[in-house]
């Protein structure tokens, strides 16, 4: 009986290793990225590049063990949901309200250590950040707001 369930186990991941999910990878900049619509210092591109882009653009790193179902598969899943939620490379085609918001978001998920997520940073520990970094990301983004909301339409 066990040899029969290992078997079938065996089967299911070897027919799992047919499935290929779509890669997140483009090499052409998106005309929509947040650096054509808004000043984004070095120092913080660099800090979103390293811990943010994986997930929230459209363009995102693959390590050898996303070759091997189910975790590539998994791995696709939480790309798409980070990038439903925030999408850097489409930054600029947002509603300006929508950009305001996602600029609190980021300062508050930053502050409350939320992002990168615990999981990512398992296998991602450069992409922890310091204390400094998440000043830099905050101060940005608190001038983001403040920029962004002159720009909403009166009501």
């Amino acid at each position: 009986m066990i040899k029969k369930i290992a078997l079938g186990l065996l089967i299911v991941f070897v027919a799992l290793q047919f499935i290929r999910p779509t890669r997140n990878s483009s090499t052409i900049p998106s005309t929509n990225d947040i650096r054509t619509a808004y000043v984004v210092p070095e120092n913080v591109l660099k800090v979103f590049e390293k811990s943010c882009y994986d997930c929230h653009s459209n363009n995102s790193a693959y390590p050898w063990y996303t070759n091997i179902q189910p975790i590539g598969l998994w791995m696709q899943q939480h790309v798409d949901e980070g990038k439903d939620e925030l999408n850097f490379s489409e930054f600029k085609s947002y509603s300006i309200k929508r950009q305001l918001k996602k600029m609190k978001e980021i300062r508050n998920e930053i502050n409350e250590d939320e992002m990168p997520l615990s999981s990512y940073l398992i296998i991602h520990r450069d992409a922890n950040l310091n204390n400094e970094q998440k000043k830099n990301i905050i101060d940005w983004t608190l001038a983001m707001e403040k920029e962004l909301a002159t720009s909403l339409p009166k009501e």
